[in-house]
């Protein structure tokens, strides 16, 4: 073969691949748009440094009812909590429940929330905005990482904790192979790849996989809409976030123990996903306030499979803060101004 032809197969196989990604990135985006309209946002908007987080804020109980902040986990959106949680929870709280930073229809801020600390700022942030004071952070999966994050650096804001499967702690197993191949440079192709040819079948059956061994509740998929998590944005977000985890896990783990406010823990015995030894049993080793409350037979969504066990965990953090109240300690551990600063950057 001559150079020449060689030179033309080659210009030829590029502009067939170009011709690939355009079709798949077309694909990709004709279905984001699908699915947008087919989950639109169902809260409101706050505006924070240019950019908007998506919350729902609801509840109308007595005035003295505390703030409840519910945090979702990686993969997520807030209506993983609107799908039950919060109708048994709006009569005793004003719920308020987000959208994390890059995830469903809040905006990301880039390589700054890839740290949980960095997503509680800008939490803390939005929700100041509507006039949060105080409020209980529950967390779930990743979200308790969020939570967590939030009580290091406004303790004394905060009334309690709540850890519902929380990844809050270091591990020594390597992250799954999808989290690998997306910090590589096949990371972007993978993603359109997904966006624009995904069966709805593969969606159904990973989630079955995260609800495991309980069966996803009737309905469930519809309302949650998992396909945003299919959005090339949003999969470059929540694996970003991820793959940083174990890093900031391991920053965070030695200051959890200067913690004094309420922290009551729910973990199911069968979660395969986030492990009760690793996170939940070293998290009440380590801080004189945690309650661990196991749940036998639960896997990765006790909020789904054990509802009337999350809403009681939730009223022993009220009943503990109370208590507490009553009798202070010193709880002035905050991170300094300077410290939620370096934060930011």
């Amino acid at each position: 073969m001559s150079l020449s032809s060689a030179a033309v197969i080659a210009v030829l196989a590029v502009a067939l691949l170009a011709g690939c990604a355009v079709f798949v990135d077309s694909k990709a985006s004709q279905r984001e748009a699908e699915w947008v309209a087919q989950t639109p946002p169902s809260g409101q908007f706050v505006e924070l440094e240019g950019r908007r987080i998506h919350l729902i804020d609801t509840g109308a109980p007595s005035p003295d009812a505390p703030d409840l902040l519910l945090i979702h986990g990686a993969n997520g959106n807030l209506r993983g909590f609107t799908f039950d949680l919060v109708s048994r929870l709006q009569s005793d709280y004003r719920v308020i429940a987000v959208d994390r930073p890059g995830l469903g229809h809040s905006d990301s801020w880039g390589a700054a929330d890839s740290d949980p600390r960095a997503q509680a700022r800008i939490l803390h942030d939005a929700v100041a905005q509507l006039g949060v004071t105080r409020p209980i952070v529950l967390g779930h999966s990743y979200g308790g990482a969020v939570a967590m994050g939030w009580a290091l650096q406004y303790e004394s804001e905060t009334t309690a904790v709540v850890l519902l499967a929380g990844a809050t702690h270091p591990w020594d197993t390597a992250l799954g192979r999808w989290y690998r191949l997306n910090a590589s440079p096949l990371g972007r192709p993978a993603r359109a790849l997904v966006a624009a040819f995904a069966p709805q079948d593969m969606v159904a059956t990973v989630l079955a996989e995260v609800f495991e061994p309980t069966p996803v509740p009737e309905g469930y998929m519809a309302h949650f809409g998992p396909n945003l998590s299919l959005r090339r944005a949003s999969q470059a977000n929540n694996t970003r976030q991820v793959n940083a985890l174990l890093a900031n896990a391991t920053e965070m783990q030695p200051a959890y123990a200067r913690l004094t406010l309420p922290i009551e823990i729910l973990h199911g015995d069968a979660d395969t996903i986030v492990g009760l030894e690793i996170h939940s049993r070293r998290m009440e080793a380590e801080v004189a306030s945690a309650r661990l409350e196991v749940l036998a037979g639960a896997g990765h969504m006790p909020q789904h499979s054990h509802p009337e066990a999350v809403v009681a965990a939730i009223a022993r953090a009220r009943t503990r803060a109370a208590e507490q109240a009553e009798t202070p300690t010193n709880t002035d551990t905050d991170l300094a101004p300077d410290e939620r600063a370096a934060l930011s950057r």
